[in-house]
Order: C-alpha cells, then structure tokens, then sequence
C-alpha cells in the first residue's frame, strides 16, 4: 500500500533582511509538523521560499545601485542561514526568480487570459508598496493602509484583470459544504462578513509601471502582478506548468496552506479563485496563525521600528540559547490561532520551567540514580505497585493525545500532552524517593523498577519530542544508549516497556543550564540600549529630512568646526551592525579611528584610498565599544541615502577645508 501523502506550506517570504523571530513562527511550526507526518511514516513535502518580485524590492534595488536580483540575493542567503540555524528541513526552497516558476506563472496567467477569466482594462486604486496591497477608498483607515498604517497612493495605469467578481457564491459554498477548510473560524467570519458578502471586485493582476516581475509573455510591457506570481509558487514548486509535472501529480492539492492572518484574505479568497478558474484541486485546508506581539504592537515586516529592548533577533537568540530553546518557545507559548507574546521573561522562564527544572532535572536525576545504584547498568523491570500503574498509564496515553492534537494543528497542546508525561515522572520521583529505597538492600528489586519505569517515560518523551526539539531528544537518547538518528517513527512509543534491562546508561551531561533570569535581562538591556545609542549617533538628522530651517548662525560659530580630508588606510564592518564601518583615516601627522554609519552604501574595499572630509574637533564618542575620534562628512539624499563628500582634485591628507 503506497504510503499517505501530506504537502505543507508556508507563505514565501518577502527578503526584507530585517528578519526577526516572528518572521520564524511560521516557517517552524510547519517544519514540527512535516517532522511529526514523517515519523508517522508519511511521504512528505514541505515548501517555503521568498517572494522577490514587485515595486518594493525594484525601488530599493535602484537606491542601492544594483540590479534587483543582485539586491535579493544576499538577504536570501540570510534567510536560509536562518532556517540552517533553527533546524528547519525544508523539501525545497523556492524562489519567485527561480526559471521554473517564472515559466509556470506565465502557462497560469496564459491560461486564465484563453479562458476569458482574464481581461484588459484600466485601473484605479490605491496602492502601498511595502505591503504590495492594492485597496478600494473605503478600505483605507484613515485614509492609509490598513494592514501597516503607512502612505498610499492613487495609481492608474493599463492593467489586466481577472474575474474575481464571479466567484463570490462559489467561495461562500465552499465554505459552507467544506467548514474545515479555513480554520480558525473568525478567519472565516472575517472573509465572509468582509470580503465575500459585501461583493468581490476583480482583481488587478498586471502592471506596467513594475518593470521587475514576470513579465506577461503574450503583451509585452506588463508585469504579473506580485499576488498571483506569489500565491501560484504552492503548484510551480511542484513542477506545474512544466514538463516535469510528477511532484506536482503526486503531492498536490496541498494538505495545509499555513499562513500569518494578515494574508488570509489572498491565501482563503483570491488562491481559491485561481485554482478555481483554472480547474484545478483546492488545498485542503488554509489555516490563518495570529502574530507574534512585542510590546503590544506586531512585530510587522513593514513597521521594523522597535522602541524595545527585547531581543528579538533569531540569530542572536539561537546564538545565546539554542535552537531548541527558540523552537520550544514559539511552539509551546503561543496560543495557536491567536496572538501571542514575546518578551524577554517569557522566553527565559519557559526555558528554565520547562526545559531546564522538568525536562533537564528530569534525565539528569535519573541517569545519575542508575549510575550510582546499578553502575550505569539499567535494571530490569519488576512488578508494579503503588503509583507505577498511574504513571504507566499516563507514559501510554501520550502518543494518542499528541496525535488528537496535532490532528487539529494544535502544537502547543501537543507539547503540553508531552510535559505532562515529564511532570508526572518528576512526580514520581517524589512520590517513590529512590533514595530511601536505596537504604534498604532487600528493596533491591522495587529500586531497579522505580528506575526502569523513570527510563521508559523519559525514552517515550523524547521520542515524542523529535518533531518539535532538534538536537536534546537525541541526546537524551543517546544516554539511554539509543542511537537517536534510527529512531524515525513512533511504534516504540505506544506501549511500555522498550528497554529489556541490562543497558549501558550514561550519566547526562546539562541539557539546559539554568539562567539567571534578572541577570540575563539585565544583559540584553544593556545591549539593547547600547545598540540605540550607536544607531542614534549615525541616525540622519531628522530635520534635514523634513527641511527644517535651523537658526543662523556667526562666522565665528561656524569657525568652532574644524574640517580636514583624511584618507582611509583601513576598513572593516563592526561586528554584529548592519550599518556601522570601522576605520583608520590619516589625517595629516596622524591615524584616528573613525566609526561611520555608512555600511549600507559602501562596502570595506570601496572604503579604502578614499579622500573623505573628517570633522576634526568632534568630542569623541563610543559606539559598539569603540571610541570613534571624528565624523566623516556625508551627503543625504531625500529617500535617506548617504554619499561621501570629497574632493575634485587631489588633495594631501590633514589639508584644512574651508
């Protein structure tokens, strides 16, 4: 019998490089989930990838004087180093600039458009680039976008459309006969009472003022529009479009489309449509998570401004606590379906509650009995009697209510059905007092079952724990003898009683030390702040970037400055800062070093031999822990980009500018 299917996604990712971890919420739920259908012996596809077309990413590309390609390369990069950190396996990484998928978006675009479900006319709306929305007047919220909060504009141009107008009665039918289909249920509240009630407008899906997109093969000087090039990625990923189509025969319609909830309306409505228009399966299911809040705001890819001092940064955090305690976190605390929140607190007590007390406590305690009762050797099991029927029957009962949970995508419960087999045998640890026992040698017996049984919950839980932590089950594992990489299914875990007594069994090393947590918060404020001093030295003026007129001033005000070229002998980016360079600029008889926020617009290498202007006199000031004696002068422009500002002519190092 071939096995059972299961095609998972998450929304592919715009490469804004500002990632932080609530970027990472999606993409790791759907990794614990693709893990748990693996273990369940299920043939399993997992898709993520980016989203790298549209105004956004071609207006940034042109002010930083590149081709957009070459702009989104490096962030992609960082974003799969990202995914490298936090274990996540996907099946394929797609990108919106990959030749398969641009020639599968143009057979989808040409198809609708033969079919009639696409049509040329002109459009008139408002647009906001960072969300790459289109909305109707009555949608704005004061007049602005109502998912960011930023400016849009009136737009008109030649456009093509598709007809979403006719599917209105369709979606709410689908909706009504297949009630699973978009969970939570206010997510579908909201795209009937919102969306679908009210009336469907057809959709703008080309532009002609975007140059970087698909381009529409049939009329030159149109764009696909970034949605339908998005959303068609969950097909041409499996080769639709092409003529290699087996992955797509095979895996699709997907089993869950995962999303964040502020997408839900192009995932739940406008996929739908397509799919629809081109006869083709609808997923089974599309599923809108909450957000992930700090401070009660979201932590947006559009509003990156964070006046916090939380750590929010998922490689500092996989750095400073691992990835397992980052995984544990974004999938036991947040109520799946509904907002969540992210606090430096919160993340430090789930790891020591959780992590370090019951699970750590849990494997190092019983390791270090067996080894100095049995010398490492696990004993046999014996009778039960007293609470070993309770705990036994709690240890079998795991493996059905984990998969009741994770039935209904509910990984937090999920994780807490698994805590509550660890809790009860740290309970039991209380409840029998191994060490009492131990005083007794004609209680021999009764120890080594107490001590077999603690074994058997803490291998069941960690077998149990494979999907959702990536490097402690195995480890645990492995001090139990068992070599964690054979271990890919569940059978071992649905009854009790695995070990057959005469095991090797290591004494644990720490899984989680424990933190002080006023300490550790201390810390990350302290750097927090750090970090905003550093930034708020290099920040633009404010008033230069509304054309503020500042108060005149004297000659002899002006005379106070002294200005003098310095060329740069050296340069280097200041660790962990996207925006700082550390350099060694001579200035006539001597080398200072100067820390410049200009990272952004040149490179260490464009850097060195430069003729810059350095404000001499400047007090100095430290920034990341340098001291930085001087300012180099820069140019802003309007959009906020810095040039250099030097000389015609050449000019000897230390010369005065006046």
């Amino acid at each position: 019998m071939e096995n059972k299917k299961y095609y998972i996604t998450t929304p592919i990712y715009y490469p804004s490089g500002n990632w932080h971890v609530g970027h990472t919420y999606t993409t790791v739920i759907c990794d614990a989930f693709a893990r748990y259908h693996k273990m369940l012996g299920e043939d399993v596809f997992f898709l993520t990838g980016t989203d790298e077309h549209g105004q956004k990413v071609e207006y940034k590309a042109k002010d930083a004087g590149v081709m957009p390609k070459q702009f989104v390369d490096p962030l992609v990069d960082g974003l799969k180093e990202i995914w490298r950190l936090l274990d996540v396996k996907y099946d394929r990484f797609i990108r919106t600039t990959d030749d398969d998928h641009v020639k599968g978006v143009q057979k989808i675009f040409r198809t609708l458009y033969e079919k009639g479900k696409i049509y040329k006319s002109t459009y008139e709306g408002w647009y906001c680039t960072p969300c790459e929305a289109f909305w109707t007047k009555t949608q704005l919220k004061d007049g602005k976008c109502p998912d960011c909060g930023r400016e849009v504009k009136l737009e008109t141009e030649e456009s093509y459309f598709f007809r979403l107008s006719e599917y209105a009665d369709r979606i709410l039918k689908l909706y009504e006969d297949n009630p699973e289909f978009l969970q939570p249920k206010s997510r579908m509240n909201e795209m009937v009472n919102n969306f679908l009630k009210p009336g469907l407008q057809d959709l703008c899906v080309s532009r002609t003022s975007v140059k970087w997109g698909v381009p529409v093969d049939f009329d030159s000087g149109h764009t696909v529009y970034v949605w339908i090039d998005a959303l068609s990625n969950y097909i041409t990923a499996l080769g639709y479009g092409s003529g290699n189509d087996g992955l797509f025969k095979k895996y699709w319609p997907a089993d869950l489309h995962l999303t964040g909830k502020e997408i839900i309306r192009f995932h739940a409505v406008i996929w739908p449509a397509i799919l629809m228009a081109l006869d083709l399966p609808l997923p089974k299911q599309v599923y809108g998570h909450g957000w992930l809040l700090i401070g009660g705001d979201k932590l947006s890819k559009s509003k990156t401004d964070k006046v916090s001092t939380e750590l929010t940064d998922p490689k500092e955090l996989v750095e400073r606590y691992g990835s397992d305690c980052v995984r544990y976190f974004l999938l036991r605390e947040i109520p799946f379906g509904s907002d969540g929140v992210y606090t430096n607190e919160s993340l430090l007590t789930r790891i020591n509650s959780d992590l370090a007390n019951d699970l750590g406590n849990l494997v190092s305690r019983t390791t270090a009995m067996i080894n100095q009762y049995f010398g490492g050797i696990l004993p046999a099991r014996g009778a039960e009697e007293g609470p070993d029927a309770d705990l036994v029957s709690v240890a079998c009962g795991v493996y059905g209510k984990v998969g009741k949970a994770m039935a209904a995508l509910d990984a937090p419960l999920a994780l807490e059905e698994i805590f509550r087999l660890i809790d009860r045998a740290n309970k039991y640890i209380d409840e029998t007092a191994p060490w009492l026992i131990a005083k007794d040698e004609s209680k021999k017996g009764r120890l080594g079952t107490v001590l077999y049984n603690l074994a058997e919950c803490i291998r069941i839980s960690a077998v149990m724990l494979k999907p959702y932590l990536t490097v402690c089950p195995d480890k645990i594992l492995g001090f139990f003898g068992i070599n964690g990489e054979t271990v890919t299914g569940f059978d071992t875990v649905k009854t009790f009683g695995y070990f057959s007594g005469g095991e090797k069994i290591e004494k644990a090393s720490p899984l989680f030390p424990r933190i002080d947590v006023k300490k550790e918060i201390a810390e990350i404020e302290k750097l927090a702040l750090s970090r905003r001093a550093a930034e708020k030295e290099q920040k633009p003026c404010e008033s230069h970037k509304n054309n503020e007129v500042k108060p005149e001033i004297t000659i002899d005000d002006f005379a106070k400055i002294q200005l003098k070229t310095g060329i740069v002998l050296a340069a280097e980016k200041v660790e962990n800062s996207d925006k700082l360079l550390k350099m060694s600029v001579r200035v006539g008889a001597e080398t200072r070093t100067i820390v410049s926020g200009i990272a952004k617009y040149y490179s260490p290498e464009e850097m060195v031999g430069k003729t810059v202007v350095v404000v001499a006199n400047l007090k100095p000031a430290k920034l990341r822990g340098i001291v930085s004696e001087g300012m180099i002068l820069c140019g802003e422009a309007a959009d906020g980009k810095l040039t250099l500002i030097t000389t015609v002519s050449e000019i000897s190092d230390g010369a005065t500018v006046r």
